[in-house]
């Protein structure tokens, strides 16, 4: 990392390691936000939208079932990122058995499973009281990291090495970034945890903000750290109950407008430019936030109404609940889902058919394989719009 890069020594400072290579180590939080009146206006825009958010989210009749393509959604996003290929569809597919075992691709889907996985037992200690703290984030790191590329570096522990950021087969001596050196990161570490649970420290998206950049600028694992980046977005939210279930996830914003993300991110630490990095964040916040109600409520309404449809007939009704959270459909799982016997479920699975709910999308000699695409075109259009 070159020193004549950072310009502005409130942002961080540049520190040679005891390896004799130059690191930097972003300032103590908080850092000085400017809150002009343009500022202030998209903070007030972002609040609203998120406070919708929270609403729609108090009246989900069966949040689980929701909730569950909500989180797909995000470790798609957020795994594709860090390059990760598997799609949506191949995550659904996968949860209902529509993947052979042994197909290819299958890291790619562990990858995204995982990261469900993570977010899951993340909102699970919060329920439970738990605070967001590093050995949260090793706990979630670990479960991150398991069985996957980088199962070897090092899971649920902070590096004890120097890392960095640059592109592919890049070297420390030429990389973009380099994070603060294993003999600081504790110290770094501390000081974020301590920012993160001080409540009323400054608006609470704007210390989330701040917290997720300053979690990028630290670096404390060897590999995983976007990922647990971006997690930490929902989980600080969730935890300042700004959100009442899971339902915002900024990955999809982040992916979408990448370059601009890791630019703002890069900005802070040469120019110590956090208003622009907490605009470009307030922006998205405003727009995931937006999608997120249109889509919820558009679930919930074609739930009602198929419900109407399908009065006097309970199982095709419980089927349809649970297609909200996963869209495709094996007789094996509908049995499960009914606790029924496989005949009963086929006959569910026919009326769903002959109603053009549900239509077959395996036409070979392995098990069939059904979509209800009204839900799935729901779903998918926060992946590719």
């Amino acid at each position: 990392m070159n020193r004549t890069d950072c310009i502005a020594p409130e942002a961080g400072t540049i520190r040679r390691s005891l390896g004799g290579i130059e690191t930097f180590v972003p300032a103590p939080l908080p850092p000085a936000i400017d809150y002009s009146p343009r500022f202030v206006l998209a903070l007030s825009r972002a609040d609203a939208v998120l406070s919708e958010l929270s609403g729609v989210g108090r009246l989900l009749p069966n949040p689980h079932l929701l909730i569950s393509s909500y989180l797909s959604q995000e470790a798609v996003l957020s795994s594709r990122i860090e390059g990760t290929r598997a799609s949506l569809s191949d995550i659904l597919l996968d949860e209902v058995g529509g993947f052979k075992q042994g197909a290819s691709g299958e890291e790619d889907r562990q990858e995204v499973r995982n990261y469900v996985v993570a977010m899951e037992s993340g909102i699970d200690r919060l329920r439970a009281g738990y605070p967001i703290s590093l050995n949260l984030i090793k706990e979630l790191h670990r479960i991150l990291m398991f069985g996957v590329r980088g199962e070897l570096a090092s899971p649920g522990q902070f590096r004890t090495i120097q890392n960095w950021i640059g592109p592919s087969r890049s070297t420390v001596e030429d990389a973009i970034y380099v994070p603060p050196p294993p003999e600081l990161l504790l110290d770094c570490l501390s000081d974020w945890e301590q920012f993160v649970n001080a409540h009323e420290a400054m608006p609470d998206l704007v210390q989330c903000a701040v917290m997720h950049a300053q979690f990028e600028a630290i670096h404390p694992f060897i590999d995983g750290n976007g990922r647990i980046g971006r997690l930490l977005i929902s989980l600080f939210l969730l935890e300042r109950n700004r959100l009442s279930q899971p339902l915002l996830y900024l990955s999809a914003y982040l992916e979408r407008y990448r370059s601009d993300y890791y630019d703002l991110l890069q900005r802070i630490r040469t120019h110590g430019d956090w208003n622009a990095w907490n605009a470009f964040f307030l922006i998205g916040v405003e727009q995931v936030a937006k999608q997120a109600v249109q889509q919820t409520t558009d679930l919930i309404e074609f739930r009602e109404e198929l419900r109407t449809q399908l009065h006097g007939k309970p199982n095709t009704v419980k089927l349809i609940d649970d297609l909200l959270g996963n869209p495709y459909l094996t007789v094996a799982r509908a049995a499960k889902i009914l606790e029924k016997s496989a005949p009963t479920a086929r006959v569910a699975i026919a009326d769903l058919e002959k109603r053009g709910l549900l239509r077959e999308i395996t036409h070979g000699s392995w098990r069939r394989v059904y979509v209800c695409q009204p839900v799935l075109d729901i779903i998918l259009a926060a992946t590719e719009g």
